[in-house]
């Protein structure tokens, strides 16, 4: 089925964002999976093309799009590589850009902006604790105000870009008798005394992402690099989680769709028994299956991604697009991996890693679990 949601300006970027990761991204692609983290020479790279600030303004450096497809464009391109660029870049430009640009102060904003677009500022956003995971409200990270400073204590864990960030969006307790009310959001910036991080976490998957855990020891930072209101960072949290969320929708069916082309080609050409094995029956119609489940499931996404680019993507759609395209995406590989037969089980094959890459999609920004809560919580129950 044709898609409708993109115009010519965004299929002009899309070539260009192609020809960024053929030049830039491809030829490092073993080094950047032994090496768990993407090099900063492509970070800055793509901050040379514009990449990294498509919706930061031309004052702090920023190409000023106005327009999130762009950032989709990017999305859907580096997911159809590796599920983890897209995800190292999207918590830059999807995840904590809106933090930066609608809630810091001026001051900050000066401060930071002009690094995040040029790829000599990389971001991440500390949410998730080691023993709260999807329940934001109950972190016990703290911030206490000592004068013009603020003094964080506690740590995160699972964090994209967590080691190698040059700034991490926190969120602490500045009041804990409050509960999630009582949720601060501040910005932490490397090299500040008492902010280290542990070892890059062993993932099954997405082994080109940098994952770490951050550990917060006295932490000061200055009043000036609060981010939003005092005690509403879970609503401000919430606010941005469809975007989160929609962002990955986007990857979840773009990885998909590489694989699955990939697999057709591969049954077409591989023969058992005198024949492709593409025409046996069974495989036929499995691969009939997971075609139509990929475009029904690229149908919604592009709804909501025409929705948010609106100003019209609530959390309850953006939830659905985040569940039923990560629960998409896993059974398409999965059949893709049965197509492969053995050759899917080795990680020579990157339909192999792609099945390992996709399993945390049911698991973060939000588990599935939590977005069919909120869905059955809309319908009244």
């Amino acid at each position: 089925m044709r898609r409708t949601v993109y115009e010519a300006d965004h299929e002009l970027f899309r070539a260009s964002v192609r020809e960024f990761i053929d030049r830039t991204l491809r030829p490092l692609d073993e080094d950047i999976r032994t090496e768990r983290m993407l090099r900063r020479e492509v970070w800055l790279e793509a901050g040379r093309q514009g990449f990294l600030g498509m919706q930061v303004p031309a004052e702090y450096g920023g190409q000023d799009a106005g327009d999130f497809r762009f950032n989709a464009v990017i999305g859907e391109e580096l997911a159809r590589v590796a599920a983890a660029y897209n995800s190292i870049v999207s918590i830059h430009v999807d995840v904590c850009a809106p933090y930066l640009l609608e809630l810091a102060t001026e001051e900050a904003r000066k401060r930071w902006l002009p690094g995040f677009c040029t790829g000599e500022l990389i971001t991440a956003i500390g949410m998730t604790e080691p023993s709260g995971g999807s329940d934001l409200a109950a972190l016990k990270t703290t911030a206490v105000r000592d004068g013009d400073s603020w003094v964080i204590n506690g740590s995160k864990t699972f964090i994209t870009n967590g080691g190698h960030a040059d700034l991490v969006i926190v969120a602490a307790k500045t009041a804990p008798e409050r509960g999630a009310k009582g949720i601060t959001l501040f910005g932490v910036e490397a090299g500040t005394p008492g902010f280290t991080r542990g070892t890059k976490l062993d993932k099954v998957g997405q082994p080109e992402a940098d994952t770490s855990e951050l550990f917060f020891d006295n932490v000061r930072v200055p009043a000036a690099h609060q981010i939003g209101e005092l005690d509403r960072g879970f609503v401000h949290m919430m606010e941005r989680l469809p975007q989160e969320r929609l962002s990955c929708a986007v990857a979840n069916v773009a990885h998909a769709r590489g694989v699955l082309e990939e697999t057709v080609e591969y049954v077409k050409q591989r023969t058992a028994f005198g024949q492709p094995i593409g025409g046996f029956q069974h495989n036929k119609f499995l691969v009939a299956e997971l075609i139509t489940k990929l475009d029904v499931a690229q149908a919604f996404t592009d709804q909501c991604l025409a929705a948010h680019v609106g100003g019209e993507l609530n959390t309850v759609d953006a939830s659905k697009a985040k569940w039923w395209t990560s629960d998409a995406q896993n059974q398409i590989i999965d059949g893709c991996v049965q197509l492969f037969g053995g050759y899917g089980y080795m990680r020579e094959y990157r339909v192999a890693r792609a099945w390992m890459d996709a399993r945390v999609t049911r698991i973060w920004a939000g588990s599935n679990e939590i977005m069919k809560e909120i869905i059955g919580r809309s319908a009244g129950l």
